[in-house]
Formats: structure tokens, sequence, C-alpha cells
């Protein structure tokens, strides 16, 4: 198995308020793109938004369940300032802030917000994980 990610599904509640929210963080919803199922193509992976019930079906589980979800996704950004910044842009686009922005005990500086289905988001900057010129995180390498 090769080291990638291609595609990120959340299961959502409401496919119409979601696509909103998402659109009103600045992604742009791809042609392809239905009242089933909406996909945003972003740097390295696809995003996709499906019906909760439809999605806990095909993967044959139960869609019930709530509370912490044992996951969340990051949005690394380039410096401090962004964070904040980030955060305030996902609030207006009908967020919920879960965590202010922090300094975080490992060095560098986030918070969270969670979406109208709740699902977490950490707008994170870290000193040592760097964007590329591609707007792509890139882990600091050693010479070992």
């Amino acid at each position: 198995m090769e080291p990638r990610i291609s595609v990120v599904t959340l299961g959502v509640e409401d496919i119409p308020r979601s696509r909103q929210f998402y659109e009103g963080l600045g992604l742009t919803a791809s042609p392809v793109s239905n009242e089933r199922i909406v996909a945003f193509q972003m740097k390295g992976i696809v995003f996709c938004l499906y019906p909760r019930d439809m999605l806990a079906e095909d993967a044959t589980v139960d869609p019930k369940g709530s509370g912490f979800r044992g996951i969340t996704l990051a949005y690394n950004v380039s410096s401090r300032e962004e964070v904040t910044t980030t955060l305030e842009g996902a609030v207006k686009a009908g967020a919920t802030l879960v965590k202010p922005a922090q300094d975080a005990f490992w060095g560098g500086y986030s918070g969270y917000f969670s979406d109208p289905d709740g699902h977490l988001w950490e707008v994170v900057w870290c000193p040592e994980w760097t964007l590329d010129e591609n707007g792509q995180l890139q882990l600091p390498t050693t010479d070992s």
C-alpha cells in the first residue's frame, strides 16, 4: 500500500446545508456534485460530503452515534496569525468555535471548530511542519 489518502468523506445530515457551509469556507464544489454527493478537489485529496445514513449503510455499520468520533481533520496554516483568522472565517461561515486559538503544549498554536454536523476541524500552525509552494504539508526530514 502506498502512503496516501485519496478521499476523505464526511457523513452529513443535510447535504445542501453542509455544501453551503463548506462553500462558505471557500471550497468550490466539483461539477460531479449532485443532491446525493458533493465533492471538492483539494490539494492532494478529494473531500466529499455524503448522507450519513447512506454512508453508514455502505460501510455496513450503525449510523447512530454522537459525541467524540475519535477523529479530527486538520487544516495547517503558515503562521500563528493565520490560525486566528481561519477560525474567525469558519465561524462566519457557520462553524461552532470549540476551542479558541491558543499555544499548544507541543510548541505550536491551534484551535478547533466544528462543522454543522459536529465534525471537528483543528486549525494549526506547527513551526516544524511547513507548507511547500503548492500548499502541501511537509514533515521535517532528518539526515541520519
